[in-house]
């Protein structure tokens, strides 16, 4: 995360370092970028502290859903000299306008970073067409 996203992030969010929302906290929103090839979509969301079994990946209707739980970074009986790095729950959610084939839609986690590969079904894959020379 750059230096500036993370100023943005204390701004909005206050001393606590989260979003309050009806009593309870607020996830925080990944970074993400998202590309296209020709054959699929590539997500890749910024997830740090968050492992493998902690990750919840859903695509339904359109709609792909991620969910990380990500634990506190220090031991139970630890006190705080110096906290900068806020520790929550990460949530997004993205509209998938593209035609994914679902059954093989595969996600991996490796430092810290979710890369979700939506492969296109055929049908919406780009084919090139012939074109044949006249008479």
């Amino acid at each position: 995360m750059s230096q500036d996203a993370t100023m943005q992030r204390r701004e909005a969010t206050g001393a606590a370092g989260r979003e309050g929302s009806r009593g309870g906290n607020a996830p925080y929103s990944p970074l993400c970028d998202i590309y296209e090839t020709a054959d699929e979509l590539v997500l890749l969301a910024d997830m740090p502290g968050t492992g493998p079994d902690q990750v919840d990946l859903k695509f339904e209707n359109g709609l792909l859903t991620i969910y990380g739980r990500c634990p506190p970074r220090r031991e139970e009986n630890a006190r705080a000299v110096l906290a900068e790095y806020g520790v929550g729950d990460y949530y997004r959610s993205f509209e998938i306008n593209e035609d994914i084939d679902a059954e093989k839609i595969g996600a991996e986690l490796r430092n810290g970073v979710l890369a979700v590969r939506l492969p296109k079904m055929e049908a919406a894959k780009p084919r090139k067409i012939p074109v044949r020379s006249g008479a």
